[in-house]
C-alpha cells in the first residue's frame, strides 16, 4: 500500500517480553492482498546499566514450540535477529541486529524472547514496511506460509 506521493506505509509495533516467552503480532487478513517486510528491529532491556543480560530475539514466520539462543541463518522461517549484551561489572554495552529485508510475508509474526544470564524481560521495536501484493504474489507468500506451517507439525 502506498501513502501520498508514493511513500511507502510503515507499520511500527514495540513490545516487553518475559525470558522464554513469545509475543504475536497479528498481520493476517482474510485474501492477504497486504504484505509486509521488516525494515528495522530493535532490542533493548527493561533496566538498562542495571544488571549484566544477554537477550536474543528472533522474528518468526511461525509459531515456535521451543525459544533459544541459538541463532540458525539457514532456518527459512527465520525473518530476523536481534540481540543485545550488557555487562556492569566491565561497564560495557552491545548490540546487533540482522534483518532479512527481501522477505515479503502476509501471515502473523512471531517474536521470541531469550535471556539467559538473569532471565529479565527484554522490549522490541519492530518497524514493517506495508506493500500491496498482487494475485501472484499474494499466492507465492501464502503457499511459503502453507508449507512453513506443514513442516512445523500442525
Amino acid at each position: 500500500m502506498e501513502c501520498y506521493e508514493g511513500a511507502t506505509m510503515i507499520k511500527t509495533f514495540r513490545g516487553k517480553i518475559a525470558a522464554a516467552n513469545q509475543d504475536t503480532i497479528v498481520l493476517h487478513t482474510n485474501d492477504g492482498s497486504t504484505g509486509y517486510r521488516v525494515v528495522k528491529f530493535q532490542v533493548m532491556p527493561d533496566d538498562p546499566f542495571s544488571q549484566t543480560v544477554k537477550h536474543v530475539m528472533k522474528i518468526y514466520k511461525v509459531s515456535q514450540t521451543s525459544i533459544d539462543d541459538s541463532v540458525d541463518f539457514s532456518d527459512n522461517k527465520l525473518l530476523g535477529v536481534g540481540t543485545y549484551m550488557e555487562s556492569v561489572d566491565l561497564d560495557q554495552a552491545g548490540y546487533g541486529t540482522v534483518v532479512f529485508d527481501k522477505e515479503i510475508f502476509n501471515q502473523d509474526i512471531y517474536i521470541t524472547h531469550s535471556e539467559v544470564t538473569a532471565s529479565q524481560p527484554g522490549n522490541y521495536y519492530i518497524e514493517l514496511e506495508q506493500v500491496k501484493l498482487d494475485l501472484g504474489e499474494n499466492t507465492v507468500a501464502t503457499l511459503k506460509d502453507i508449507r512453513n506451517t506443514k513442516t512445523q507439525g500442525f
